[in-house]
């Protein structure tokens, strides 16, 4: 029998910038509120990479994302479920958001089958079968004990025929009825997930059909999977006009600065991505001029900051030119250094363009960023992916 209904997660909109579609706002859940719009760093493993929990703290995470999938083959939902969930297991009392499993279903073409009762998969880690439609992927995250969890869905790759999109658009609505009714966790929220490709016609659809269902948030999936990005502005274009204006809006697998920054301008409320982690390890980092490669020679000798005036451990305490010399010399905590940058400035860059929507000086914002951000140094969509 389904538990009794408690308003644990909620989401209140705060303020809209007169001049542009941003929003503020703030994601009430059982864990904590939340202020939006906000980055949330990628724990895939119930970890984000090199990072401990104390760290996300300092660094000013407000809350993180964990996979379904990696998570329920290793080290299991049992065992999250008897360490008291994966607040318990990965020592983290903030919000947590676990996706469905359903990106995998995309990443690991080669693995798996879709049917219509769900996916079959081979077991990336021992080559075993397994299965998961909607019923399970709830079940999974239901144990794992997410303040929000993600329906199971199809997503069409780039580039995508209309026939494909519409037929992944439409399996990803009947898959989300099904999650809907297996939902029971008393206080988690449910989101769906809108698709549909790359067909302004079939976004807005999409978006419409999930609005009917009544989920408490919306999750816009199938975009940054490798096309321009001008194509996925269009899209956004199209279907926000559709999306409910006060329930969340996640546009999933994005956080590169500029995207982040256009998402809010179209009224995106919540981002995450794997990219400010995977670019560190290779001695990467983000800075308000553009990307910064540290591992280049040029900074050997460079005793500056990663980035003046930046206020996280990396930039107050050690140059450029140590960050350079840990990551040639294969020291872990190079990796860490930079990762400790780059998931502050993606906070920071957030806490900005919030008060800036709160003052009505977004656009204002958003220009100024352009202004000094190089973008001859802009990331390829690869990077992006997970």
């Amino acid at each position: 029998m389904r538990e009794a209904s408690v308003p644990a997660f909620r989401f209140e909109l705060t303020h809209q910038c007169a001049a542009s579609g941003a929003r503020a706002g703030v994601l009430h859940t059982p864990h904590g509120a939340v202020e939006t719009p906000v980055y949330m760093p990628v724990g895939t493993q119930a970890v984000v990479k090199a990072m401990t929990s104390r760290e996300m703290k300092e660094i000013g995470a407000q809350i993180v994302l964990a996979n379904t999938y990696h998570l329920h083959l290793r080290p299991g939902a049992d065992l999250i479920r008897k360490a008291g969930g994966l607040h318990g297991f990965m020592a983290w009392d903030r919000p947590i958001l676990t996706d469905s499993g359903g990106f995998q279903v995309f990443s690991l073409a080669g693995l798996r089958k879709i049917t219509e009762e769900g996916v079959r998969f081979r077991n990336h880690l021992d080559g075993s079968q397994m299965d998961m439609g909607p019923e399970e992927s709830v079940r999974i995250q239901e144990m794992l004990g997410a303040d929000i969890i993600m329906a199971f869905d199809v997503c069409s790759a780039w580039p995508c025929d209309e026939t494909t999109a519409r037929d992944a658009m439409e399996r990803t609505h009947r898959w989300a009825m099904r999650c809907k009714a297996a939902h029971q966790r008393n206080g988690q929220a449910l989101f769906g997930i809108v698709q549909g490709g790359f067909s302004e016609t079939l976004r807005a659809q999409s978006a419409r059909a999930l609005r009917e269902m009544d989920f408490p948030g919306y999750g816009i999936g199938g975009l940054s999977v490798g096309e321009p990005k001008g194509v996925m502005y269009r899209m956004l274009d199209a279907l926000m006009p559709e999306m409910p204006a006060a329930k969340p809006r996640y546009l999933m697998g994005v956080g590169t600065p500029d995207c982040l920054l256009e998402g809010i301008l179209r009224g995106v409320d919540m981002f995450d991505c794997v990219l400010a982690t995977r670019i560190a390890r290779n001695g990467t980092v983000l800075t308000g001029e553009g990307r910064l490669v540290v591992r280049n020679a040029r900074y050997k000798e460079d005793l500056r900051p990663l980035e003046e005036g930046c206020d996280c451990e990396a930039c107050q305490h050690y140059s450029r030119a140590y960050i350079r010399h840990l990551i040639k010399a294969g020291e872990i905590t190079g990796a860490r250094l930079c990762s400790i940058h780059n998931l502050r400035y993606l906070e920071r860059l957030m806490q900005g363009a919030r008060q800036a929507i709160l003052k009505d000086r977004f656009p204002a914002f958003r220009e100024a960023f352009y202004d000094r951000f190089d973008m001859r140094g802009a990331f390829n969509r690869g990077e992006e992916m997970e």
